[in-house]
């Protein structure tokens, strides 16, 4: 019986022989053939854990098996790096097979062991041991630079394999928007379902003589999607239009070679469109026809002739004026600053959130898309972009743990908020009541005084709640039509 009270006090890390608290990071290459599997390297690392009496809780094992070249995609060593410099500091020892499996490049393995020394935690090789003092760093550094020149050679060689390959006419890129890969070097083959798109992308711009922003909403608003999966964009559009593979041209790192693949266009109707293109090409400082000048741009209505009001006048004072008034049709003018007309529906939302009646009627979303939902998912991968941002900000000691903390809660709160509402609808729509249209009308408030988001983000929200705002500047009033989706 005392013998198992003993057993059971050897795991507990604060026993009275001061064991110390470690975590195990296991990773495997992608390319290294002769590496240990994870179980491998777990089993070996917890027995040297299990001679060296360092304790290791489950909650500290940390495996993943991804390319150790770019740190930051690694999301278990930044998670095991943020837990190690919390102001707990639950363990004081990370145990790896080879220092290799901690960072492949000598920059960022000194940046990393530097942060980490300043917290009393110590990165420990199990198959590369140093010894102690300023010979043993120099060692360690050395095994380092060796890992590093080996992924550096390997990379090498990878790509001097593929160089050959491509001279030898295989097919080895991603496979453009509209084809498939089928493996072994072989010819890409066409896929129908994606080649749609492609067909509509080079009908709306050859036949119907649209600019690649309009094309890009378009494709969007049918819910087609690139080959990633993502919201297509100008840039998008234009690649996909100059790509010459659509016509038989494959091309790969400065090789280049008339591929076999099924191609659908002629290198005649390609020379065409690269000469349209070219020729359609804006200055820099030439503003897309396709953007709006203002997120309220095309809702503001003239009382007297029903309408829109342009945004016009200088930089320093700029208005929204009734084009036809500008063009002489009407003697009334109906202009209004930006900057009241702004405050006026800042204004407006507030009083509504406060209690204020609302009166409005209801939109029956689009079939083919649900515009709303579309929103909420460019906002979702913005969000996603930030947390990167305050992750950097963090990791490159710009800010304190401190602030990418908050930083880090605050981005939570929004995206927990956003994925609610996509929840909600992707579900079937309730019965509309004040109770479920202010939050929705609260969620466009914060969006539009938030100095951070774009104006057409913002003209995309606010259009989910606001149909039309009519000036009538002889009555002085401004009457809101609300329309909820």
């Amino acid at each position: 019986m005392q013998q198992k009270e003993c057993q059971q006090e050897e795991y507990q890390p604060n026993a009275s022989y001061n064991k110390k608290t470690g975590a195990l990071y296991i990773r495997v290459s992608t390319h290294d053939q002769d590496d240990l599997s994870p179980d491998a390297q777990k089993r070996l690392l917890l027995e040297y854990a299990e001679k060296n009496k360092i304790f290791i809780p489950d909650q500290f094992i940390f495996v993943e098996s991804v390319s150790g070249r770019n740190v930051k995609k690694r999301l278990e060593f930044q998670r095991m790096i943020s837990m190690a410099k919390s102001p707990e500091h639950p363990f004081s020892i990370i145990l790896v097979w080879k220092y290799s499996r901690f960072a492949r490049n000598q920059e960022e393995s000194i940046v990393y062991k530097s942060m980490l020394k300043r917290d009393n935690v110590e990165v420990i090789s199990v198959s590369e041991p140093v010894i102690d003092g300023p010979f043993g760093s120099l060692i360690e550094r050395i095994i380092e630079w060796m890992d590093e020149y080996y992924s550096i050679r390997l990379s090498g060689e990878v790509m001097r394999g593929m160089k050959e390959k491509a001279l030898k006419h295989g097919y080895q890129t991603t496979p453009p928007l509209g084809y498939k890969a089928v493996g072994n070097g072989r010819p890409f083959v066409i896929a129908e379902e994606e080649f749609k798109i492609v067909s509509f992308i080079f009908s709306q711009y050859d036949d119907y003589s649209q600019d690649c922003t309009a094309i890009a909403r378009k494709c969007n608003d049918l819910g087609y999607r690139t080959k990633r999966g993502n919201l297509f964009e100008k840039r998008t559009i234009e690649y996909i239009l100059r790509n010459p593979f659509y016509v038989g041209t494959v091309n790969w790192n400065g090789q280049s070679f008339e591929g076999t693949h099924e191609v659908r266009y002629t290198k005649e109707q390609l020379a065409s469109r690269l000469k349209l293109m070219d020729a359609r090409k804006r200055p820099s400082n030439h503003r897309n026809i396709s953007t709006c000048k203002h997120w309220l741009s095309g809702l503001i209505k003239c009382s007297v002739c029903g309408a829109t009001l342009a945004y016009s006048g200088t930089a320093a004072a700029p208005v929204f004026q009734c084009w036809k008034y500008a063009k002489g049709i009407h003697k009334t003018s109906v202009s209004i600053s930006v900057n009241k007309m702004e405050n006026l529906v800042m204004e407006y939302f507030r009083e509504i959130l406060k209690g204020k009646d609302l009166r409005y009627i209801k939109k029956n979303p689009p079939k083919k898309a649900d515009n709303r939902l579309e929103i909420l998912q460019q906002e979702l991968s913005r969000i996603t972009t930030r947390e990167q941002r305050i992750k950097a900000a963090y990791e490159n000691e710009i800010d304190t743990l401190e602030e990418y903390r908050d930083n880090k809660l605050r981005l939570k709160k929004q995206r927990n908020a956003i994925l609610e509402e996509i929840t909600s609808l992707q579900n079937e729509p309730p019965e509309l009541s004040k109770d479920n249209v202010l939050p929705r009308i609260q969620s466009v408030y914060d969006i539009l005084q938030n100095p951070d988001v774009s104006y057409e983000t913002k003209g995309n929200f606010i259009r989910t709640v606001v149909n039309e705002i009519v000036v009538d500047k002889v009555k002085g009033k401004v009457y809101f039509d609300m329309i909820i989706s």
